[in-house]
């Protein structure tokens, strides 16, 4: 009796120890801003999940705000399931939390796409800046701010 007991824990911590698949498969994705011009403002960081919004509505995105510094800035998201994701970035110089843009749309504050995609002429696609997380491992991008 005790020597099944003792088989039962056994399996039970080792169950514990393993985790489920779905913690195995969590990932952080870390995105390195550089380019800010200046410590004034903030720098937000917007993860999508899909199409949806990109670039400019962050509603359907991850949103994370951090004081802006000429060194460098870096977000972090973590224990993501895997899948395929987009960031926009943005230097936000007056608090109100979005890039501003001219009466034609263009962009008036430093912004900037992962993959570094940056068209002429248009916003950049989800596509364009699509990137996967795949096996649980994790994903470190590189956005450069330019206006």
């Amino acid at each position: 009796m005790l020597s099944r007991n003792l088989s039962q824990f056994s399996l039970i911590a080792v169950a514990l120890f393993v985790g489920t698949p779905s913690d195995a498969r969590a990932a952080d994705i870390v995105i390195n801003v550089s380019g800010i011009s200046e410590a004034r403002g903030s720098i937000g960081c917007a993860l999508f999940p899909d199409g949806r919004g990109f670039p400019m509505d962050n509603s359907g995105a991850t949103a994370l705000w951090l004081p802006a510094d000429p060194k460098g800035v870096s977000c972090r998201y973590a224990n993501l399931p895997d899948g395929t994701y987009a960031v926009s970035v943005s230097h936000d110089l007056n608090g109100n939390r979005r890039t501003d843009t001219n009466f034609l749309g263009i962009p008036t504050e430093a912004w900037g796409v992962s993959n570094n995609a940056r068209p002429t002429m248009r916003a950049p696609r989800f596509d364009e800046a699509a990137f996967k997380v795949v096996g649980g491992q994790s994903v470190t991008i590189d956005v450069r701010l330019a206006k």
